[in-house]
């Protein structure tokens, strides 16, 4: 039987290349994302058994629409990859309550909902698995990024809790911790991207950005059949970002 696959913030960047690589696999792929153009792009490219779901995950109602319209598509669920986040640089005193909640909302709220949301039909499902999206800031610190780091801290700790209580369900829960990777999410808060893009690079021991292709194989892994025996567990796809900071880097 043909598994089913949501992918969150499948519209661009890691969650297209998510959708691309498991739709190779055989998998049947629900886009799910905020902007139903770049969703429908994606979709033709992939073809075959796909639906597009628009919805902002940080939206109380968003789950529960998603696996409704996913299971009155297929009529099942076996993998849930959350991948959608938001991110918004700013030092801590000038953060607003408003966007403390927006964090929160669509990078914690979000995958934990969806996956109760979808918990009947994991449960069904003879293999089932959740691969979370989390980043090498939940492990490191980096100026301006306390929002968006302590939600990724948070995330990986959900991965942890959720592996450990849904075991019993046969339901495995990962993550992979991605950094530096050269996604359009970038986009979203530099001011000068390719400055922002060259700091990174620098940062990384490894000594360039990262791919989301290279992210996605790793999505893939996780929800495989033959790595049913790995849960609560999170694979840092960084480039050494976690390592430290290159000597060549400087500070």
């Amino acid at each position: 039987m043909t598994r089913v696959a949501i992918v969150t913030g499948a519209g661009t960047g890691i969650g297209a290349a998510t959708a691309r690589l498991l739709s190779t696999k055989g998998l049947a792929v629900v886009l799910v994302g905020r902007r139903a153009e770049l969703l429908e792009a994606v979709r033709e490219e992939i073809g075959g058994r796909t639906l597009a779901v628009t919805a902002d995950v940080g939206d109380r109602t968003a789950p529960e629409r998603i696996v409704a319209e996913t299971l009155a598509a297929f009529g099942q669920i076996d993998v849930v990859v959350n991948n959608a986040a938001v991110i918004e640089p700013s030092p801590i005193d000038a953060v607003t309550r408003e966007a403390f909640e927006r964090h929160y909302a669509v990078n914690v709220a979000g995958p934990f909902f969806l996956v109760t949301a979808a918990l009947a039909a994991l449960r069904a499902s003879d293999d089932a698995a959740v691969v979370n999206v989390s980043s090498s800031l939940g492990t490191i610190v980096m100026p301006d990024t306390t929002l968006y780091g302590s939600t990724k801290a948070a995330l990986e700790y959900l991965t942890r809790a959720l592996a450990y209580e849904l075991a019993k369900d046969g339901i495995r829960v990962n993550a992979v911790a991605p950094g530096g990777i050269d996604t359009p999410i970038h986009e979203t808060y530099a001011e000068d991207l390719q400055a922002t893009l060259a700091d990174l690079a620098r940062r990384l021991p490894i000594g360039r950005m990262g791919r989301p292709d290279e992210v996605a194989t790793w999505v893939w892994s996780l929800i495989a059949p033959e790595t049913r025996y790995t849960t609560g567990t999170v694979i840092h796809v960084d480039g050494g970002h976690v390592l430290g900071l290159p000597e060549s880097a400087g500070g």
